[in-house]
């Protein structure tokens, strides 16, 4: 009997199996040593830069006279090799933990990474933007923590310092006076025109990319939202909602809405003729004029509610717009932060009360539920909703009072630390 060589039919599902549920053990056997490969080859290329471009030093705009220009280009692949490092390290903490055994060949590799990550720990600048009037306030260049990374790192990289004035030096030194000692040091400082000019580099750049993402956070929506609307979402309304198989009125309001502007229309028609200020007209020609008009109204108030159907949908991708700038540009985010807050901290105590006094009496002050209402009725207008005045004025009866006591609470636990002048200022203006 000759015997086959073909593996039966079985066997090959079998093997098949195997292969499916030892497939996903393969693959997380090998995903420390693929995740810490990858994270390894990210940090020669940063080397590779370092020595290529900046002498083997860090990336910095004081390592060599580059143009800002050509340092972004410099950072934003810096930044990119250190989001791999920073994935795969993850990756590879996790699959450890799953795993179990000892193997200890990447220590090397690990080795020359944390010297990158270590070098580059305080790489993504956050320029600190305070009142320049505050005397606990002192811009210093960062120390390192050890020598040798003192002796590797030369550049300079400024941030903010905050130092809190105990109850016994205030005994001891005024405020103007200890400001006074603390810029002659810095003035001392054979670094201070170096540390000035980076001081001011970093501010402009945020301000640059602050500026940046304000025009892409008012922009980018509203472009989405129209373009949106008028090219895709109201024409898919108007094909799926017909004219003819659909109801015209959205809601009650609508055809009152509707019925009111015919009603005018009639009376409107009927006082010309009466006054012989029009060419007078018969019974069935007014009819017909009617017919016309009711005709035009339902034509409009179906394109009205096409309109608000696609206003919906059509916002929705606006905020999904804006929800995607703020998630894929955390730089210019934390540089508007910044450049808000420098706008706001310059401005002197009277203006900052001011501002307060404003927002509040608009939002949660005395004539506010007049806003309120302008605003909520125009919204389900937008939206086509009905205005249910109920739900308006349950909502102004609840909502600036929970918004005013959030704000009294800020002002108190927040803007007293920040602003004590200001507060002050305030009360003032408010008595």
């Amino acid at each position: 009997m000759k015997t086959s060589l073909m593996p039966s039919d079985s066997e090959r599902l079998s093997f098949t199996l195997k292969n499916v549920l030892f497939s996903p053990h393969k693959w997380l056997s090998q995903t420390p040593e693929r995740a810490i490969l990858k994270a390894y080859q990210a940090a020669l290329k940063i080397g590779e830069i370092e020595k290529e471009h900046f002498d083997g030093k860090k990336v910095s705009l004081l390592s060599k006279n580059y143009s800002q220009n050509i340092f972004d280009c410099f950072q934003a692949d810096v930044e990119k090799q250190l989001n791999i490092i920073k994935i795969n390290l993850a990756e590879f903490k996790v699959s450890r933990l799953l795993l179990k055994g000892s193997d200890y060949r990447f220590l090397d590799s690990l080795k020359i990474i944390d010297e990158i990550l270590n070098r580059y720990q305080n790489f993504e600048e956050n320029l600190a933007i305070v009142n320049s009037n505050s005397p606990a306030i002192n811009k210093i260049p960062t120390s390192s923590k050890n020598s040798s990374q003192n002796a590797y790192d030369s550049s300079y990289e400024p941030v903010i310092e905050i130092k809190s004035m105990t109850a016994d030096d205030s005994k001891i030194f005024s405020r103007s006076l200890g400001r006074t000692i603390k810029k002659i040091k810095r003035d001392m400082n054979p670094r201070s025109e170096e540390q000035y000019l980076q001081n001011l580099r970093y501010s402009s750049r945020n301000t640059r990319q602050g500026i940046r993402c304000l025009i892409l956070l008012i922009l980018v929506p509203l472009l989405v939202q129209k373009v949106s609307k008028q090219f895709l979402v109201l024409p898919v309304v108007e094909h799926f909602r017909s004219f003819e198989k659909t109801p015209i009125f959205l809601h009650q309001e609508m055809k009152e809405e509707a019925m009111r502007e015919l009603q005018a229309f009639e009376e409107e028609l009927k006082f010309n003729n009466l006054l012989h200020r029009a060419p007078k007209i018969s019974a069935e020609e007014m009819e017909e004029k009617i017919m016309n008009k009711a005709n035009e109204l339902a034509e409009e108030f179906y394109h009205k509610g096409n309109g608000a159907i696609s206003n919906v949908l059509s916002d929705l991708l606006g905020v999904l717009a804006f929800a995607g700038v703020v998630i894929t540009n955390p730089k210019g985010v934390r540089a508007l932060k910044l450049f808000l807050g420098e706008i706001i901290g310059g401005l002197s105590d009277s203006a900052q009360a001011f501002i307060l006094i404003l927002f509040t009496d608009m939002f949660v002050g005395f004539h506010s539920p007049h806003g309120w209402e302008v605003i909520l009725e125009g919204l389900s207008e937008h939206l086509g909703l009905p205005a249910n005045r109920g739900a308006i004025f349950l909502f102004i009866a609840t909502f600036p009072v929970i918004l005013d006591t959030i704000f009294k609470y800020w002002i108190f636990r927040y803007m007293n630390q920040i602003s004590p002048s200001a507060v002050a200022t305030l009360k003032n203006m408010n008595e």
